[in-house]
């Protein structure tokens, strides 16, 4: 009985592994399109985006504004194809908490307290693909993927990376 339960979860584990690059991309292209339509969106209206966080107080609004609209559009885009995703998911995740700060401040806070106040907050799902990219990467389907394939297939200092595992084992 024990064999049959361990079989059976070695083969939940073996095709649950073959989810993870197709979740990421829909993730990926999801929360990618999010973020580039709103960067859009504040780019075309950076005078409105400009007025918003001198409201709140930001600092160098002007330059911030410009900052925050098209890292979220050119980050958006890389998301979207899977470029450098991991850096870019540092920058998106570093503007979702300035944004829980700047614009959403009692949700920041009520994740001691409430902490559905914060999970409902509109940051709260880019942040989370932000972490989600930057910890798993963007999955096979990007080009990541094949530039660190390539890159580490290359270099002798790291030769238990995880895309040559995964070949060696094949």
């Amino acid at each position: 009985m024990w064999k049959k339960i361990t079989r059976f979860y070695q083969q939940l584990i073996f095709f649950s592994n073959h989810l993870k690059s197709p979740l990421l991309l829909l993730c990926r292209l999801y929360w990618g399109w999010g973020f580039l339509v709103a960067g859009w969106s504040k780019a075309q209206n950076i005078e409105a985006f400009k007025n918003s966080l001198i409201k709140m107080e930001m600092i160098a609004p002007h330059f911030s504004a410009y900052l925050g609209a098209y890292m979220e559009l050119v980050g958006g885009a890389f998301l979207l194809i899977g470029l450098a995703s991991r850096l870019v998911a540092i920058f998106l995740a570093i503007q979702m908490f300035f944004a829980y700060f700047l614009a959403h401040y009692g949700a920041l806070f009520a994740l001691f307290y409430s902490p559905s106040l914060f999970i409902a907050a509109s940051p709260f799902n880019y942040l989370l693909i932000s972490l989600f990219v930057l910890a798993f990467g963007p999955g096979r389907f990007s080009f990541d993927y094949y530039m660190e394939k390539w890159l580490f297939h290359r270099a002798i200092a790291y030769p238990n990376h995880q895309h040559l595992s995964r070949e060696k084992d094949s």
